[in-house]
């Protein structure tokens, strides 16, 4: 996931864990794992979606952050595209249902489309091999009737999508970076798309390029972009994370293979605190273990392709897969950044940065 509203400048903050309150409004007090570990509990946890809870997405409103969205998918044959406040509310008259297996979302800011500028969502649509696209805030359908990917394709399960991240370029090009549930090892699994105006005020999307190594072992669905930096990131299931140029004309040569120790089961949802422009964390799920891994974006000294685990921060989520996080303020509950990721209970949960930093991690401090 990723977004292109730049963090505010960070120092390091020391705190205690914060007694949380859960939107059902219940006291959640701080607890520990059976290791003895202390574990980080939501400010707020949403209201539930139909059926099965994937991936969300923030949607950072540029004239009130305060106004900002949440949009998860509701992974079924009769799933949706759900739409919620920063309380975990769900806002009927934006909630998209009626889509086939929406798996993985993702939110990129100004699009030029019919002669305006919209911020745009991207979901991926399993079972019809789409991409369904909608403008923010009002969530109208920009797409026709969804957009056709990995065309061409007859392997088995090779056109069932999964994972998706945007990836915004200097020139404001927005592209679409496309994974599926299964796929050639040959270095071609993701397929990355051109998304822009067809003439009539409708998406279409133009593919640039494959790429991608796969191990073979399980699938690929987590990706992730950092468009300040320019590299994209995904989640080799049971293997690894792999890091390339997300710019498709900088070559198709993998930079680094990290976070490949430490993790129960499968090393799933990625997410990325940027504390400046170039630095920060990375934030993979260990999904099995309800935790999340945290390494350097920045790299280390000499090689920006280096990057070593920091911590790891168990939270209250269950199996996450799919999680997203900004850096900046939304508003008073949320005043050092926000961090939303799924659990296997029908929701997502709401974190406060300060609560998941303990002492180890930079918190970014409003104006």
């Amino acid at each position: 996931m990723n977004s292109v509203i730049k963090p505010i400048a960070a120092v390091a903050v020391t705190f205690t864990l914060f007694t949380a309150c859960m939107n059902r409004n219940t006291q959640q007090t701080p607890v520990t794992s059976a290791s003895g570990d202390s574990v980080a509990v939501p400010l707020y946890v949403t209201e539930p979606v139909e059926h099965d809870t994937d991936d969300p997405a923030i949607w950072i409103n540029p004239a009130d952050p305060a106004q900002s969205l949440i949009i998860g998918t509701d992974k079924d044959e009769d799933g949706g595209l759900y739409v919620y406040d920063l309380k975990g509310k769900i806002i009927p008259e934006k909630t998209i249902k009626g889509l086939k297996r929406p798996n993985n979302v993702d939110i990129a800011y100004g699009l030029q489309l019919g002669g305006r500028t919209v911020d745009i969502v991207v979901a991926t649509e399993r079972m019809t091999h789409k991409l369904r696209i909608f403008a923010l805030p009002d969530m109208k359908a920009i797409d026709g009737v969804g957009i056709a990917v990995f065309e061409g394709e007859s392997g088995p399960e090779y056109r069932d999508l999964m994972g998706i991240a945007l990836y915004t370029d200097s020139a404001k090009h927005i592209y679409a970076i496309v994974g599926r549930k299964n796929g050639p090892t040959d270095g071609t699994y993701l397929w990355q798309y051109l998304l822009e105006d067809d003439g009539s005020g409708t998406v279409k999307a133009t593919l640039t390029r494959k790429f991608g190594q796969y191990s073979g072992h399980k699938e690929i669905e987590s990706i992730a972009v950092d468009n300040e930096l320019g590299y994209v990131y995904y989640s080799d299931e049971q293997v690894g994370v792999r890091k390339y140029h997300a710019d498709p004309a900088k070559g198709n040569e993998q930079l680094a293979l990290f976070a490949t120790e430490g993790f129960t089961d499968d090393n799933e949802g990625i997410s990325i605190y940027k504390t400046s422009d170039s630095t920060g964390y990375i934030l993979v799920s260990d999904q099995a273990a309800n935790r999340f891994n945290v390494y350097s974006r920045e790299g280390t000294a000499g090689n920006p392709h280096d990057h070593p685990l920091i911590t790891s921060i168990r939270t209250s989520t269950s199996e996450s897969d799919g999680s997203d996080i900004v850096s900046i303020p939304l508003n008073n509950d949320f005043k050092h950044g926000f961090f939303v990721a799924m659990s296997d209970d029908k929701t997502f949960q709401y974190y406060r940065w300060e609560d998941l930093a303990k002492d180890k991690l930079t918190i970014n401090q409003p104006d």
